[in-house]
């Protein structure tokens, strides 16, 4: 053993620590390491909410398959019991056939005592000014302690939309097919679910593995306003677009595509009327609450024609939304649930003709995915 070190061969060490530039070296090395690995946790971690997201959807259309074993018919996407929607009368003898489709399956999601509370409606009048509302509930529009808190198998994980689990909120919706015009109150769509009228397997002519039943929508709500151009963001795809809905968009049953150009691609164009209330009513079957149809391909933006009172559900466009990469999950009438892209056939979105009440669709494999009695030869993408 040496004064300055240990002796070991023959040769004296002296201790030394690391170098500036060798610290550095290894700080990079590490920085990079990080920058590689971070995307694919990222990934790995949106597989896992796309794959939850997938179960969700599943567990919705073994629910969507039950009740119709039961009913011998798909429920509405709104509908209910009493005087109401459409040609509303005012009374209060019911929910005023407002209530979304999530209602009848709730039995069938694990919920059947959510379910018998709403059958058992609102004794009470607490929602209606000390007048009981009974059968079923009061309207779907109204706060309820009841429905107030949605089942969790209605949200999407991935969904950044809702602020927690607890409140009225719906990661996904109802088809009404490749249609625009009057989807609000149509009691005969093109797609699975309409207002009132119910349908059967029967109905499903195109194919049950060839029909979509159901799909994702962004939760997003802020109530009606105007875009500033910048402020409220709509990025192309599904990225961090919001889902307003632009009022006042001319010609859209005719020419769906007039919707694009509220856009830059980023950000509604500044001056616009928005309305957005998606997913924040699960219990209310109105469209911009509870449906999409199959016109404007997924994450495109979404218009409406009107321009009167809320202006967000009569001639409108209503595309699914996601927060997944490049397309949205989409349930099918027989069960199965398939990835639909983006970037999917839309056919002639400026055909400047009304897509008829029956026939081949106009726009392309999406709109033949969204009817179930087109007539088209369409396969799972």
């Amino acid at each position: 053993m040496t004064k300055h070190g240990s002796k070991w061969g023959g040769r004296s060490w002296a201790a030394r620590g690391f170098t500036l530039v060798e610290l550095l070296v290894v700080i990079a090395i590490i920085g990079i390491l990080i920058a590689l690995l971070l995307p694919a946790v990222q990934a790995a971690r949106e597989a896992a909410r796309r794959s939850q997201c997938t179960n969700n959807l599943k567990q919705l259309g073994l629910a969507l398959q039950n009740y119709h074993d039961v009913n011998k018919v798909f429920p509405y996407r709104k509908g209910g019991t009493g005087s109401g929607w459409p040609g509303f009368t005012g009374n209060w003898d019911g929910n005023g056939n407002r209530k979304s489709g999530f209602i009848p399956i709730l039995p069938f999601i694990e919920q059947r005592a959510m379910y018998d509370q709403i059958a058992a409606g609102d004794p009470t009048g607490a929602t209606n000014g000390g007048t009981p509302v009974a059968p079923h509930g009061p309207r779907g529009w109204q706060g309820w302690s009841v429905w107030n808190d949605s089942p969790d198998g209605l949200l999407c994980p991935s969904d950044n939309g809702y602020p927690d689990k607890r409140g009225r909120y719906n990661s996904y919706a109802f088809s009404i097919g490749d249609q625009i015009e009057n989807i609000r109150d149509a009691q005969d769509v093109r797609g699975m679910f309409a207002t009132v009228r119910t349908y059967s397997m029967a109905d499903v002519t195109d194919g049950t593995s060839n029909t979509i039943a159901m799909s994702e929508r962004i939760v997003h709500g802020r109530g009606v306003g105007n875009s500033s151009g910048g402020s409220t963001a709509y990025t192309a795809k599904g990225v961090e677009h919001v889902m307003a809905i632009v009022k006042g968009v001319g010609g859209l049953r005719t020419t769906p595509i007039n919707c694009r150009p509220m856009t830059d691609g980023k950000y509604y164009i500044a001056g616009q009327t928005l309305n957005s209330s998606s997913g924040t009513g699960w219990t209310d079957g109105q469209p911009a609450y509870v449906g999409f149809n199959t016109v404007l391909p997924p994450n495109d933006p979404s218009c409406s024609e009107d321009t009167s009172g809320f202006g967000d559900q009569v001639h409108v466009v209503l595309p699914p939304t996601s927060r997944h990469p490049g397309g949205v999950n989409a349930l099918y009438v027989d069960g199965s649930v398939h990835f639909i892209s983006s970037t999917i056939d839309t056919g002639n979105l400026a055909a400047g003709v009304t897509q008829t009440a029956s026939g081949p669709s106009l726009y392309g494999v999406w709109g033949a995915l969204g009817s179930k009695a087109g007539g088209e030869a369409v396969s799972t993408p």
